[in-house]
């Protein structure tokens, strides 16, 4: 019987330690953070994405629940960003030079590592798609809400053409280290932290 107690309390010491660290894991983000990697799982309104929003950091998204299960949820998000920022940083990009406007009359003005880029844009809810096209250039992105904004992100494969487009136009050679890490992601959509 003193076994029994024992084991008891050891039982409910420890559910009581884990629902600590539940707890504490959701104040600090952690597992909204986690359920918000996957692409569509907290969505923008076509009304919240108007405005001008500037870069805060490398964003990062899987395309659904199995990848991140697979790759190891939010942990693997984080790493991936914390790769492609010291990539970012070497390019400049920064909330001075890097900025996406959306107007309600369907037009948008940006720059990339001060490089403009401005045209019309159509945004699908159901989908998150951003299609975004200028006078010569056509680009598709998607987005997904973070805690401190959106993201505006590109499929992996994708972002190489468009940093090397960008890199062409600004001259920037240094793009071209992005887009080389870039083709790790299968399966996972990068780009840019915004807010306003």
């Amino acid at each position: 019987m003193k076994k029994i107690k024992i084991i008891l309390i050891g039982t409910i010491c420890l559910m009581m330690t884990s629902c600590g660290q539940m707890l504490s894991a959701i104040s600090n983000g952690s597992v909204v953070n986690a359920i918000t990697s996957v692409i569509g799982m907290d969505k923008v309104s076509s009304r919240g994405l108007i405005g001008t929003w500037n870069y805060l950091g490398p964003g990062c998204a899987f395309t659904s629940e199995n990848l991140l299960a697979k790759a190891g949820g939010e942990v693997a998000a984080a790493q991936i960003e914390e790769k492609l920022l010291p990539y970012y940083q070497q390019v400049g990009i920064t909330s001075s030079n890097t900025y996406i406007t959306f107007k309600e009359d369907g037009t948008f003005a940006s720059k990339i590592d001060g490089t403009p880029f401005s045209g019309r844009y159509t945004f699908d809810e159901a989908t998150q798609k951003i299609t975004l096209k200028g006078l010569l250039l056509s680009f598709n992105c998607y987005t997904k809400r973070e805690i401190s904004g959106i993201s505006i992100l590109f499929e992996a494969n994708k972002l190489l053409t468009i940093l090397q487009t960008m890199s062409a136009l600004s001259g920037n050679k240094d793009m071209q280290a992005i887009g080389d890490l870039s083709k790790q992601y299968d399966g996972v959509r990068v780009g840019f932290d915004m807010r306003k």
